[in-house]
């Protein structure tokens, strides 16, 4: 349930993990290299001369080929794993959510600092693409605020739904701003994520005085609803520059952008609005270390299996994250969530699912 980089790879929950084969440039780096290198052609046959030999080209791809369907149990593994974070989130008492975003920020620090050192890619990147590293790094880590925010002002269920009409924005974006096609099909799946979020929000003046269902006061609820919605576009915009910069920039290098302004950012929000303070439960503790772990788990295996596995089917099972945001929502805060949101959920799941299906067949043609 996080933007893609979220932290990334919105960060679409996590901001920072866009659904394109761009994760794959680490694939296709070794081989280069090692030809680059001059290593030997272990493929290369010394009777017939060619590379590889036909006698052996077959074996090799098979041992090569990745398991039936393991990029989409990555997939799954990395949903659950953002909806525990989430999760975390939800039950952190006494810490704002940009107090939060600020701990997460230095724990994914400590991580990316070894792989950039490891990598040898610097840690400022290619003079052409540091205005986009800079707003991708702004944009990314305001969704990681708001996000987290929303699920500490509504229900996780609802905050999780809204977020992911977050592709609507990027097709809105993308047709701005990159100048991509905008069909009527992406009209189509925009109109259901609108009403999937009105069934959510049910503004007053259409669903009258009912609150059924929902945590806190509607005002609260209402702030909460503009977080998450805040998150999905900033998430879509940080998708879009990702799109922009395409694969001149090391992945690790936008992450490091991400967490370092992150940081900045939550630091002086923090001290605009005097919130600062260490959590004084240790389970609150707890917390902030697991939120990390989970977030940073979630992101590792959707990088792997958008390595092995096509972009549509792995959105496709990115919609898990709905399903375990309601059941984490029953089994630990005692919530059912209302027939409104079932349907809120059923149509952006719907979008979102659609414009996926669309995408790969589009692909494969």
């Amino acid at each position: 349930m996080q933007p893609q980089d979220s932290a990334g790879a919105t960060e679409l929950e996590e901001p920072g993990l866009p659904l394109t084969d761009d994760a794959s440039q680490g694939v296709s780096e070794e081989p280069a290299a090692a030809e680059a290198a001059g290593a030997p052609d272990r493929g290369r046959c010394w009777l017939c001369r060619s590379s590889p030999c036909c006698s052996r080209a077959e074996p090799e791809a098979k041992k090569k080929a990745p398991c039936p369907g393991l990029g989409l149990f990555y997939t799954l593994l990395s949903a659950f794993l953002f909806s525990v974070s989430s999760l975390f989130v939800k039950k952190v008492q006494d810490v704002h959510a940009v107090e939060i975003s600020a701990f997460r920020c230095v724990f994914q620090m400590l991580v990316v600092i070894p792989c950039l050192i490891y990598r040898k890619t610097g840690f400022i990147g290619p003079k052409g693409q540091r205005i986009f590293l800079i707003l991708r790094g702004v944009l990314g880590s305001t969704s990681m605020i708001l996000i987290y925010y929303a699920f500490q002002t509504m229900s996780l269920a609802d905050g999780t739904v809204i977020t992911f009409s977050s592709p609507v924005f990027t097709s809105i974006f993308a047709w701005i701003f990159l100048k991509e096609k905008y069909s009527p099909w992406d009209a189509l799946f925009t109109v259901f994520t609108i009403i999937g979020v009105i069934l959510i929000v049910r503004p007053p003046f259409l669903f009258g005085s009912d609150t059924s269902g929902i945590e806190e006061t509607y005002s609260v609820h209402l702030k909460g609803t503009f977080a998450a919605i805040g998150n999905a576009v900033f998430a879509a915009l940080t998708l879009v520059i990702l799109r922009k910069m395409g694969k001149s920039v090391d992945y690790f290098l936008s992450i490091w952008y991400y967490v370092v302004l992150g940081l900045v950012e939550s630091i002086i929000v923090l001290f605009i609005l005097g919130e600062w303070s260490l959590p004084y439960c240790g389970l609150d503790r707890l917390y902030l270390i697991l939120i990390g772990l989970f977030g940073l788990g979630g992101q590792v295996f959707l990088t792997k299996a958008l390595q092995i596995e096509k972009a549509g089917p792995v959105a496709i099972m990115r919609t898990m994250d709905v399903v375990f945001a309601f059941i984490f929502q029953i089994i630990f805060f005692n919530n059912l969530p209302t027939w409104w949101t079932v349907g809120g959920a059923l149509c952006v799941v719907a979008s979102n699912a659609g414009a996926a299906i669309r995408k790969w067949y589009q692909s494969s043609k």
